[in-house]
């Protein structure tokens, strides 16, 4: 399979992006809120060489078709229909934030499916911390009603939620990917987003699992990775130094030496 190669597949549920990079064991790449398929791109050009990746343009994302009504079971299902246009039975999967949340209910809908489990900066339930559910969609949708488009607000929200010190290629690669986000995907998941709760079902995950969370990640803290870390059966934690809310992209080397030494084990 080529590298960088990006691809639209037609599958039963309409047209989905793919970035597909490498030849190996298959991982699939689930973005954050404020991603598209082209947030790992650090990730694909590293770890292409032991594993074929597959980035995806979530529903709704980029250019993939919505599903509607958008909800955790129809994400998952999405995923798996995914994994079924490429002809794949099983899939080390790397969520991220909201990704990450993705991840676990592919995981619990899907356990056939996922062969490890990578889930960074990432949580067990919204608003473990006390957050306001239409407080924080308020503050995401607000600009939105104002007539701000998502690539106009791309880069106050990086810049909102990654460490001091971000910049150079990978922070103008976060706000070109954020940038790709349609309105409507961005009204859509931030609707769902808020009914995310699978703490009770963690110990129901049979998937070896690496949870990473970076340092100084504001959105959401080590308390929540130590959660999922404490309720998942088999599963570690790292800690990734100097980092925020988006580790894959903040600190690259340090992510993908450690998606890699987890996923070869």
């Amino acid at each position: 399979m080529s590298h960088d190669q990006d691809v639209i597949k037609n599958d039963r549920a309409g047209p989905i992006g793919l970035r597909l990079a490498g030849d190996g064991p298959t991982v699939l790449f689930l973005h954050g809120l404020g991603g598209t398929r082209t947030a790992w791109e650090p990730q694909l050009e590293e770890l292409a060489d032991e594993f074929r990746c597959v980035a995806w343009d979530m529903p709704g994302y980029g250019d993939s078709v919505p599903v509607d009504p958008l909800t955790w079971e129809t994400i998952a299902d999405a995923a798996a229909a995914v994994l079924d246009t490429l002809a794949v039975q099983r899939t080390h999967v790397v969520g991220l934030s909201f990704g990450g949340q993705q991840a676990l209910h592919l995981a619990l809908r899907h356990p056939d499916r996922i062969d490890r489990l990578v889930l960074a900066d990432t949580s067990a339930r919204f608003g473990a911390d006390g957050t306001d559910p239409e407080t924080w969609m308020r503050k995401r949708l607000d600009p939105l009603d104002a007539g701000v488009a998502p690539a106009d607000m791309a880069a106050g929200v990086i810049d909102a939620v990654t460490a001091d010190g971000f910049g150079g290629r990978e922070r103008e690669r976060a706000i070109a990917t954020f940038a790709r986000i349609p309105e409507a995907g961005l009204r859509a998941a931030v609707a769902c987003l808020p009914t995310h709760d699978v703490e009770d079902r963690l110990g129901d995950i049979r998937s070896p699992t690496l949870v990473i969370v970076g340092e100084h990640d504001r959105e959401t803290p080590l308390t929540y990775s130590r959660t999922l870390a404490a309720g998942i059966p088999t599963s570690e934690l790292v800690v990734i130094p100097g980092a925020g809310h988006l580790t894959p992209a903040e600190a690259p080397q340090h992510f993908n030496e450690t998606v890699r030494a987890f996923l070869g084990s």
